[in-house]
Order: C-alpha cells, then structure tokens, then sequence
C-alpha cells in the first residue's frame, strides 16, 4: 500500500513539474534567462566566509566594540575624523563625494563596506586581504584618519580597558611609552618608534591590529537588505504573476539588456553583483600625466603588508591563506585594474568609478557603450551597439537595486 501510495505521489509530482516547466514563464523569460536571475537574488547569497586571520570575527562583544571605535572621532590625528565619517550609514556607509575627505584629501572614491566579508581582496586596488587589515589602513594615511598605532593604543587603554581585554586579553603597559610613535607617520613619530625596543613595538602592533579585527567583526554585522529586484526574481521563480508589478517595462527591457546584450552581468555577477575581481574598463584617469596603476600596484602591497594573512598578527596557519599563497608576483594584466564594484544601492552612490570621475550612471553607461581606449594598461571593453532608449532602460533598472529598508537599519 505505502509502495503504490509513494509511485500515485511520484507520478502527480512528475505531472506537476512537467507541467511547470512547460508553462509559459512570467514576462517571457526563457529558462536559461530565469537561471541567470536565480542567481542574482540576495536570497541566494551563502554566508560569509570565515576568515581564518581574525579568530574573533564571530564575537558579539568583539563587534560591539568595533562598533565603538568606528564611530569615534579620538582615533584620528586631529580628533575629527571617525570611521563613520567616510562611511556614512545614511549614505550606503560611503560619503557621496569623488574622492575620500579625512585630514586631507584621498586619491581614490570612498567604497561602501556592507558586504565587504565577501571579498578576498580589499580596497580599490586589492592592497588588503582582510577586513580587519583593511580597516587598519586608514588609521595611519595621513589623508584620512591621519594618526599613529601608539596614540590610537593609548586611547584604547584609556577609554576601551575594559571592552578591549575582555575580547583579547591584557592590555600591555604603555606606561613608559610616548604619546605618539608609528613605522608609518611623521619623522618624529618614526625616530619615536626606532627607540622603542622589539617588545614595546610588537606590543602596540597587536593591540593596533586587534583594532582592525574588532572593526572587522562590527563590519561583517552589517547587512545590504532587499531591493524591488529581489522580490521580482523571486516572483518570477515563484510564477507569481503579482510580483511582476515590482518592474516597470522599462526597468524589465533594462534588466534583459543587463543580463544579454549590455553583457553587465559579465562582471556584476552573483547576488552582490560583482565578481570580486579587477578590470581595466578604460575610464580616464583624475590626472592624465600620472595614471593609477590600480591592481599592479596592489598586488605588491598586499603581499608586503605586515597585517596580511601570513603576517605575525594573524590568526591564521600558512595553508589557510591560499589567496595570498598563490597570489602572482607581478601580473601586467592588471596594470590600471580596479575592483568590480557591486552595485546593490549604487543608484545612490553617485559619483563613480575609482575617483569619482564619471558624475551620473547614464554617462557611465555611455562610458562603456562606447569603450574608449585605456590611458594605461589595455582596456577589457569592447563598443557595444546601444540605442539611446536602451541606455535609459540600463539606467531605468539599475534604480531597482536599492535596499527597499532604511539603509541605517543595517548597523542596528
């Protein structure tokens, strides 16, 4: 009885399934289209992988404590400038501007960090492998945060004891110390460091570093939330004929070129919408006498940077950091490469590109229709044959990425 109960089932299932597949789909996507749209969803996002370099990434008190300090304005050079001053939660945890604004002014666009846990390599040009490394950096870059690692452990000691030794233990005594001393800052602050000996620097090292895996573990809190785009893929896969209302024609004609023609979806893949990887797409460098070598250069620096995975302050064992480990020495391909962006929310992330040099997405549309030659390096591109509608469409659906909630609810 169970045996004929079980084949009845099978065989209504099979029905049932034949009958799905051969229904016509909503809008008329084809099901190699749909596949491609199943994996553009936030809901087919997997968790964020574990870092093995940051042991306390998975800590609530090490979270609320970098929660903390990214909003605190002390770790700067001249007490003015946070974490959250680049990275706005109003504004996508970016600041809208064409080039970061700390002390002083960067060479590059601020990047938003929600998502960040996703990616291998950091930054513009990939120079970190982690998200704590990452945050270290503009700690001591004298046009943003602009302060030293002994200042910014002296401020944790008197300010974050407490928090601080109950995610990673004792402070060390930085009673004989100076106020100021880094391998990185000012000449006095370099000869202040020379003086100290092996210890006292290792010491402010790893409190240094333990700051930029308490920021981690705040960073990788945060969460993009959904956008119309999602609830229509979502739809459309649950042949929900409503959800199509979600897209206007327009915006569906702009998602049909994104995934087709446009050939968008070639680096803005996956449900964040990017690759994770570098391109020479060819846009015009800020200053033409002097182009950014991008990813070239990048590589480089990952590779000295003492925060990296094989470095002494991370957590991680040798064969764990196999990004770093079979990361090319030199690679002239990347010459002028930057980082595929993703584009959730980018509609309200103007300007774009690495410095901001492209002011609205219509031109960055056009940038791309038309595929201008590299000033440095060689280009990916090739001109694509887009109707000026067609342009307006792209535009028209890449407005359909945003996050439906208030994008300050990601850090609650």
């Amino acid at each position: 009885m169970k045996s004929v109960t079980m084949l009845t089932a099978c065989l209504l299932g099979g029905a049932l399934f034949a009958a799905t597949a051969q229904a016509t789909p909503i809008d008329g996507w084809s099901r190699d289209e749909i596949a491609v749209l199943s994996t553009m969803r936030l809901s087919a996002l997997p968790p964020i992988p574990k870092d093995p370099s940051n042991a306390v990434e998975s800590s609530a008190t090490a979270a609320s404590l970098g929660r903390r300090i990214f909003f605190d304005r002390r770790f700067s050079g001249n007490g003015e400038v946070s974490c959250a001053s680049c990275h706005q939660p109003e504004k996508q945890f970016q600041d809208g501007r064409p080039l970061g604004q700390g002390m002083g002014t960067g060479a590059r666009r601020t990047m938003p960090v929600a998502g960040v846990g996703y990616s291998p390599f950091l930054f513009w040009d990939g120079r970190k492998d982690s998200v704590w490394s990452q945050a270290l950096g503009p700690l001591e870059d004298p046009a943003e945060h602009g302060g030293n690692r002994l200042a910014y452990a002296h401020v944790v000691a008197a300010h974050y004891r407490a928090e601080y030794e109950a995610v990673f233990g004792p402070m060390p005594d930085l009673g004989r110390l100076p106020k100021d001393a880094s391998p990185l800052g000012a000449p006095s602050q370099r000869a202040a460091w020379g003086a100290m000996n092996d210890k006292a620097r290792h010491d402010v090292s790893k409190v240094f570093a333990n700051m930029g895996k308490a920021l981690a573990a705040y960073q990788k809190s945060m969460r993009i939330r959904e956008s119309r785009l999602d609830r229509y893929i979502e739809g459309v896969l649950k042949r929900d004929v409503p959800a199509s209302v979600q897209l206007s024609a327009q915006e569906r004609n702009g998602l049909r070129l994104f995934i087709g023609k446009a050939q968008c979806i070639t680096c803005h893949n996956g449900p964040l919408l990017t690759d994770q990887h570098f391109h020479n797409t060819g846009v015009a460098p800020r200053n033409p006498a002097q182009p950014d070598p991008g990813r070239r250069a990048g590589i480089a620096k990952v590779r000295e940077d003492e925060f990296n995975c094989l470095g002494r302050f991370s957590d991680a064992r040798s064969e764990q950091c196999e990004e770093l480990n079979f990361l090319a020495a030199d690679d002239h391909a990347m010459t002028a490469a930057f980082k595929t962006p993703g584009l959730r929310n980018v509609a309200l992330r103007a300007p774009y590109m690495h410095a901001g040099q492209i002011v609205s997405l219509a031109e960055v549309v056009r940038h791309y229709a038309a595929a201008p030659a590299a000033a440095a390096g060689h280009s990916e591109l090739k001109p694509l044959r887009l109707t000026e509608s067609e342009a307006q469409d792209l535009v028209a659906f890449l407005s359909t990425l945003s996050s439906i909630d208030d994008p300050e609810s990601a850090r609650k």
